[in-house]
């Protein structure tokens, strides 16, 4: 079993920035690729942002592109997401998710991630 647990979030004002933190626990490696995901109001979980356990290769929705930066320290079982010139539409619970299935590549299908966080409210106000 593998605990994650975000932190980070807030209100904050269009063309802010904020950095959302995900800590994992539960075993002593905790081996797997990493994703953000976030949902809005009355809308679907949507893939944010992945990144790769072995070499630190990232993934984007181009919605974020150029705005959002997944980073990861493996030693300390935790994942960033440094989020920049923030708008109204970034509005959203933000999840994090693990896939630990060893997959060679990074996957945007919410089914794809064994754990999940219970997540983090951000919001951007106009």
């Amino acid at each position: 079993q593998v605990q994650l647990v975000e932190s980070g979030g807030g209100l904050v004002q269009a063309g802010g920035s904020m950095t959302l933190s995900c800590s994992a626990s539960g075993r002593a490696v905790i081996a797997g690729n990493m994703a953000w995901f976030r949902q809005a109001p009355g809308k679907e979980r949507k893939f944010v942002a992945a990144i790769s356990w072995n070499d630190g290769s990232t993934l984007y929705a181009d919605s974020v592109k150029g705005r959002f930066t997944i980073s990861r320290d493996n030693a300390k079982n935790t994942v960033w997401m440094q989020m920049h010139n923030l708008k109204p539409e970034d509005t959203a619970v933000y999840y994090c998710a693990i896939d630990l299935k060893y997959a060679p590549s990074l996957f945007i299908e919410f089914d794809a991630y064994d754990y999940w966080g219970l997540g983090t409210q951000v919001t951007v106000s106009s």
